[in-house]
């Protein structure tokens, strides 16, 4: 939706944005250069990012702008779905192209896709993932990336940096000695399917929670056949609501600010999967003023009555508009009474 433009001293192209652009990030910025030179083109000094985006990596890069930063962890958690590249054979310390290869280089034969189908058996549904050393993840608030190079550089370049298991694999050394490992989360693959096989190289779609490194598919996979195999590519298609279709490419962007700032999604049309009320006057003056909203406050067509819990959602959070579907706030649901505590008011 375009905003309407307003004079400004300076330059400037208009007021600030409140909002959501959704860029298709091409390979070698990082998500970090993305943000700053979209700061440049819509001159808002407040933009996030959604979930980073390894350099190398292209697709859906979601940012929020101006208030809409505070919503930036409802669009991290969302699912993401992916297209990626895998080549067989070559294990390296960043599990992706990019890394040094460690190990011996597998020479053939290659296995067949349903050879390599069945091993991702062992991906797919939940299950604990070990981050890539080379990771944005923190140990004792230090980047583990930080720590894994400086551990490669200490050990050599034809070990491993190991920061997350502890003896499992003979030869890999920790960053550390003594430090904390960095421990596997949860993970879930709703879907691992293999598109694609060239020898060494397998294409393959996946639809994933939010966490999920495909670089630690990569290498688990190559770990799993015997055979090492790192990330060769990687583009994400979706990332929660936010799809290809939606996005801008940051060059267009860059050429054309006025279709970038017009790109912009506005915060009322934002988190459309989010459950929804629409308050009643006392309702918004309630949400002002930070205090919990009553299953009374919530306004027509549906009938509420006092005191009334199945008016209200039951769990999670909720967007609470007025009348005129302007978002107020993002409130959550409390137990008792029935009620919902706004959590992040934008007004």
């Amino acid at each position: 939706m375009t905003r309407a433009m307003s004079p400004v001293r300076s330059g400037a192209l208009t007021a600030p944005l409140d909002g959501l652009l959704v860029i298709d990030k091409p390979a070698g910025p990082t998500s970090h250069d993305v943000v700053a030179r979209i700061r440049r083109v819509l001159r808002e000094r407040r933009i996030g990012h959604t979930g980073t985006l390894d350099p190398a990596a292209t697709g859906v890069l979601p940012l929020v702008a101006g208030r809409a930063t505070r919503l930036a962890r409802f669009l991290s958690a969302g699912d993401k779905c992916y297209e990626a590249e895998i080549r067989l054979g070559i294990a390296t310390d960043t599990y992706d192209a990019e890394g040094t290869p460690v190990g011996p280089r597998h020479e053939g034969p290659w296995p067949a896709a349903d050879e390599l189908s069945c091993a991702l058996d062992a991906f797919r549904g939940q299950f604990l993932q070990h981050p890539p050393a080379f990771s944005a993840k923190k140990i004792a608030g230090r980047r583990s990336h930080r720590l894994a190079r400086q551990a490669a550089r200490r050990e050599g370049s034809d070990t491993l940096p190991m920061i997350f298991r502890s003896g499992s694999d003979p030869g890999l050394t920790r960053v550390r000695p003594g430090s904390d490992p960095l421990p596997p989360a949860t993970v879930t693959a709703h879907a691992i399917d293999v598109t694609a096989v060239r020898g060494d190289r397998v294409s393959v779609r996946i639809h994933c929670s939010a966490g999920f490194y495909v670089r630690s598919l990569a290498h688990d996979l190559g770990q799993r056949l015997g055979i090492g195999a790192h990330l060769a590519s990687l583009r994400r298609t979706r990332s929660g609501d936010c799809v290809l279709a939606d996005a801008l490419g940051l060059d267009a962007a860059e050429a054309d600010p006025e279709a970038a700032r017009g790109a912009v999604v506005p915060l009322d049309r934002m988190l459309p999967g989010v459950p929804a009320v629409v308050l009643t006057e006392d309702g918004v003056l309630r949400v002002r003023h930070g205090r919990d909203v009553r299953p009374f406050d919530i306004a027509e067509p549906t009938a509420r009555r006092d005191n009334d819990a199945d008016a209200l959602p039951v769990c999670g959070a909720v967007r609470l508009l007025d009348a005129g579907g302007r978002l107020l706030a993002i409130a959550d649901k409390k137990d008792a009474p029935a009620s919902l505590h706004p959590s992040i008011v934008l007004v």
